[in-house]
C-alpha cells in the first residue's frame, strides 16, 4: 500500500512539473509579454490592436484568426472615414477635426446608422452590452475584443479596448480610465475640457456618476488609481494584466514567476494600478500557501503562519511581503466595489440619465 502511495506521488509530482515547465516556456505568451514590452522600450512601433490581439492569441495558444480580425477592424475603419467624409458636425472649436473623429468612433459604437447599399439603406447596428458574464469568471474570453467583433455583443473592458483600436486607426488618440471593476473613455476638448464617454450605455456621464458609486476614495483619485486619463504606455499596462490573468487561466496551477514578471513591468509603467497591485499580492499569497502545503500545515490557521515562517525564511518573505502589498492598496485609496453592486451602479446610468448625463456633449456628438 505504501509503495502504492509513493508511487501515485511520485507520478503526480512528476505531472505537475511537465505543466509546470510548460507554463514557463509557453511561446504564445512569452511572445506576447515581449512585443509589449518592445514598444514599452520603444524598440517596436506602438499599437494597441497588436498588444490587445497578443494577449488574445495568446490565451488562443496561436489560433486567433488575426487576420480575420484585421479585416473587420478594417471594414470599420472605412466606414468611419465614410462617415467622416459624409458629416457636418455643429461643433466651432479649432480641433473640431479630432471632435468629429471622437463623435465617428462614438457612433460606431452606440448609434443605429443608415447605409446606402445600391438600391437600398441598410441598418447598421452598434455594439451591445452583454450582461452574461461580466467579468469573464466562466470564459475569460467574454472580456475579449474578438468576442465582441465576433457577437457585436461586449462589456466595459472589450468596448472600451475596440473604442481606442478604431480612434487610433483614423488617427486620433484616446484616453482609457478606471472606475472599480470599470474601463471607459476619457477625452481632453476645447468646448469643455476633459470628459467621460461611457460606451456601456452609450452617453457622456459626468464625473459625479463614477464617485456616486461611493466607492472612489479620494486618495484613489489624487493617486491616479481611479479617474486617470491613461497614456499609451499605460495602456499597454493594462494589456499586460490581462496578459498575466490570461496565464494564470491557461496554466492554473503555475508557480508564479511569468505572473509576477508581467504585472511588475505593468507597475513599472503605472505603479499605482490597482488590479496589478492585487495580483501580485493574491500570487505571493498563493506562493505562500504552497509553501505551507509543502510543510503539511493547513493556511486557515494563525499558529501554522507563524510556524511556517520559523521553519522557512521564504515563507517569512512572502508573509511579509504580502501584508505590506495589500497595505499600500488600502493606503493610495483602492476600495474593493462588490460584483452586484457594480452592476446596479451600470444600469442607473440608464434610470437616472438626467441627472449623470453631459446634454452639451450628447448634441454636439449627434448633429
Amino acid at each position: 500500500m505504501k509503495k502504492l502511495l509513493h508511487i501515485t506521488l511520485f507520478i503526480m509530482l512528476f505531472i505537475s512539473s511537465i505543466i509546470s515547465v510548460k507554463a514557463q516556456n509557453n511561446q504564445f505568451y512569452n511572445d506576447s509579454y515581449q512585443t509589449i514590452d518592445n514598444m514599452l522600450n520603444d524598440k517596436q512601433p506602438y499599437s494597441f490592436k497588436e498588444a490587445v490581439f497578443s494577449v488574445e492569441n495568446a490565451y488562443y495558444q496561436g489560433k486567433l484568426d488575426t487576420e480575420k480580425l484585421n479585416g473587420e477592424i478594417s471594414f470599420l475603419k472605412n466606414f468611419a472615414n465614410s462617415i467622416l467624409k459624409s458629416r457636418d458636425l455643429t461643433y466651432k472649436e479649432s480641433d473640431k477635426d479630432k471632435v468629429s473623429k471622437y463623435a465617428t468612433v462614438y457612433s460606431i459604437m452606440c448609434q443605429t446608422l443608415p447605409i446606402a447599399y445600391k438600391d437600398t439603406v441598410i441598418q447598421y447596428k452598434p455594439f451591445s452590452y452583454d450582461f452574461t458574464d461580466v467579468f469573464g469568471h466562466n470564459d475569460i474570453s467574454n472580456l475579449f475584443v474578438s468576442k465582441l467583433l465576433a457577437t457585436k455583443k461586449g462589456n466595459c473592458n472589450s468596448m472600451p479596448y475596440l473604442y481606442k483600436i478604431l480612434a487610433e486607426e483614423i488617427g486620433v488618440d484616446a484616453n482609457l480610465a478606471l472606475a472599480p471593476n470599470h474601463v471607459y473613455i476619457k477625452h481632453n476638448i476645447k468646448a469643455g475640457g476633459w470628459f467621460n464617454t461611457e460606451l456601456t450605455s452609450g452617453i457622456f456621464p459626468i464625473d459625479a456618476w463614477l464617485t456616486a458609486s461611493g466607492y472612489i476614495h479620494l486618495d484613489a483619485i489624487k493617486n491616479g488609481v481611479f479617474m486617470k486619463a491613461l497614456n499609451n504606455k499605460e495602456s499597454l499596462a493594462l494589456c499586460l494584466f490581462d496578459l498575466a490573468q490570461a496565464y494564470n487561466r491557461s496554466f492554473p496551477n503555475n508557480d508564479g514567476k511569468f505572473v509576477l514578471k508581467t504585472v511588475n513591468r505593468a507597475l513599472d509603467v503605472y505603479p499605482n494600478f490597482a488590479k496589478a497591485l492585487i495580483l501580485k499580492a493574491e500570487t505571493h499569497k498563493e506562493q505562500l500557501e504552497k509553501l505551507m502545503d509543502r510543510h503539511n500545515l493547513k493556511t486557515d490557521n494563525a499558529e501554522n503562519l507563524k510556524l511556517v515562517q520559523q521553519q522557512d525564511p521564504k515563507a517569512k518573505e512572502l508573509f511579509e511581503l504580502m501584508n505590506k502589498e495589500y497595505g499600500h492598496i488600502y493606503e493610495i485609496g483602492y476600495r474593493q466595489m462588490p460584483e452586484e453592486m457594480y452592476l446596479d451602479w451600470l444600469v442607473s446610468l440608464k434610470t437616472e440619465r438626467e441627472k449623470f448625463e453631459n446634454k452639451k456633449l450628447l448634441n454636439n456628438f449627434t448633429k
